[in-house]
């Protein structure tokens, strides 16, 4: 009873907080600071119908319906699709860091499948900021006028996001440069919306006492503020450009530091066209699976080896810039969202992998304990690999019918309570893999890469990762023997995996040859018959 009396009263503060904090930060001497307060409050009192709506279509929609029941199910997927396309129209109208969220819930494979396929057409654009207002922040930022600095400078932006927009230049000794300018008074904004979603998570909370999303909120909030700082997101360009300074594959735009500031970055102007281009792909003969492998083995060796994770891999920051001959460069973007493992859990996830790959259910559930998942360890070979823990398929191929019809009952069982605790249980560097992993795999699937690709990276990179740590610090003799080991174990993973990509292939060609000759002793049969006929 106390926490339905406190409900409404949350969802007031909610709108007052939002009403004060917009006042409190915007400056109400001009007509821009009224304008500012009035669509901060538009923006809050969107985002609290509408979680509120919500919310009560959840309470009531499945009262008296027995959890795990057929109907309960039935019922519980409609009031997530219409949740989730009522979620997009809240992100679609206030913009910004609602499309940020958004984009972030719809990347989390673990979520209803509902939220993933309704939520997953944002688009991080935004309508481009005039010039002069974008001319001010560069000249504000730099110190000196727009004109002094570049030789050209390219009124129209190349690109436009939530937070900033890209600029084409050229400096005055004719290097082209690209300029990501981040728009007037957005760290204000993000205060904001970012209080607005905490009060509304509390309020979620209270409704539902076990659906705890706080750790998923200051995560989102670790990230946008980290966005937010180009400076930050210089350092995370010149870190990654030396993890792979002896990869000719990679290729990250160099930073011009004199011309960067927390609100203007200014880097190399580098070509190339969208990562899951296929049409162009095929264009410039450059092969879909090669592309999929170099990618997949760069953020594997992110993940497994340097712990230094980018966590926003979306097609559009990933370029495939041609070499000729069907060569090419990935040039690695935005560099604005990055991920510092914690050592302890980069060898923990590096174990994980080696023992989903030998599906080493002892060791799997062991390490579920020590990322605090408990009893839902038993998923990890379903999320990570598409097995269950105690999977007869072989590794990096389908699924029998009968263990989709199990894996079904079982998922249908759980309840967004579970789902929730999971999120909350995970450590926040687990929430980072799962949102890139997610991303990767849609890459590699537009690609349409082979299941086993990334697999084998995966493989590779958590044996290196996991053997790294022993190798620092020992002598020339030990880091051969280890570099020995490694090899050993990584030829046996990939002849486990590569046996049961076979085994797949030659049952393929089973089954089309048994195909084929029942089509052929169907063809003699009818033309008998009909040889038959004719001489009767």
């Amino acid at each position: 009873m106390l926490r339905r009396r406190r409900a409404p009263l949350l969802l007031a503060a909610a709108a007052g907080a939002a009403l004060a904090a917009t006042s409190a930060t915007s400056p109400s001497a001009d007509g821009l600071g009224v304008a500012s307060t009035l669509h901060g409050v538009a923006r809050s009192s969107r985002a609290i119908y509408t979680i509120g709506f919500v919310t009560m279509d959840y309470k009531y929609s499945l009262r008296g319906l027995l959890p795990g029941s057929a109907d309960y199910r039935g019922k519980l997927s409609e009031v997530h699709l219409r949740s989730a396309k009522k979620l997009l129209r809240l992100c679609e109208a206030n913009r910004g860091f609602y499309v940020k969220a958004g984009q972030f819930v719809s990347s989390l494979r673990q979520v209803p499948k509902e939220y993933i396929s309704t939520l997953s057409c944002l688009q991080d654009q935004a309508t481009p900021c005039k010039y002069q207002d974008i001319k001010i922040v560069i000249e504000q930022n730099l110190g000196k006028d727009l004109h002094g600095i570049f030789l050209e400078f390219d009124e129209h932006p190349i690109a436009a996001a939530s937070i900033a927009q890209v600029h084409r230049g050229r400096l005055n000794n004719n290097q082209e440069v690209a300029v990501k300018v981040q728009y007037p008074g957005l760290e204000r904004r993000m205060k904001l919306d970012i209080m607005t979603m905490s009060l509304l998570s509390k309020y979620v909370s209270l409704i539902f006492p076990d659906y705890r999303f706080e750790k998923i909120l200051l995560e989102f909030e670790r990230t946008m503020s980290m966005e937010l700082d180009f400076t930050q997101e210089a350092k995370n360009s010149e870190r990654t450009a030396s993890c792979f300074r002896k990869n000719d594959v990679v290729k990250v735009p160099h930073v011009f530091w004199e011309l960067t500031t927390k609100e203007v970055l200014t880097m190399e102007f580098c070509t190339g066209h969208k990562v899951d281009d296929l049409d162009f792909l095929r264009k410039a003969d450059i092969s879909p699976t090669k592309v999929a492998k170099a990618l997949i083995e760069l953020f594997g060796e992110m993940i497994f080896i340097h712990g230094f994770v980018h966590g926003d891999p979306h097609p559009g920051n990933i370029l495939v810039s041609p070499r000729g001959q069907g060569r090419f460069s990935l040039v690695l973007l935005d560099h604005g969202i990055y991920k510092e493992l914690d050592p302890k859990f980069r060898l923990d996830y590096c174990k994980l992998w080696k023992a989903l790959i030998s599906l080493d259910v002892q060791k799997i559930l062991e390490l579920g304990e020590q990322f605090g998942v408990g009893k839902y360890a038993k998923y990890f070979p379903l999320i990570f690999t598409g097995r269950t823990i105690d999977s007869k398929s072989a590794l990096g191929t389908q699924i029998s019918g009968e263990e989709k019809t199990r894996i079904k009952q079982d998922l249908n069982s759980l309840g967004m309570d579970d789902i929730s605790s999971f999120m909350e249980s995970l450590p926040p560097d687990f929430l980072v893999i799962l949102r890139t992993d997610g991303l990767l795999r849609s890459i590699l699937g537009n690609l349409g890469a082979p299941r086993h690709v990334r697999l084998l990276a995966y493989a590779k990179c958590a044996i290196y990762g996991h053997e790294e740590q022993s190798r620092l610090g020992s002598g020339a003799i030990n880091r051969l023997m280890l570099q020995i080991k490694t090899s050993i174990s990584y030829l046996h993973l990939r002849i486990l995996i590569e046996l049961a990509r076979l085994l797949v292939q030659f049952n393929d060609y089973k089954h089309k040859a048994k195909d084929k000759l029942s089509w052929m002793l169907q063809k003699i049969s009818r033309e008998v018959l009909g040889w038959y006929k004719a001489l009767m």
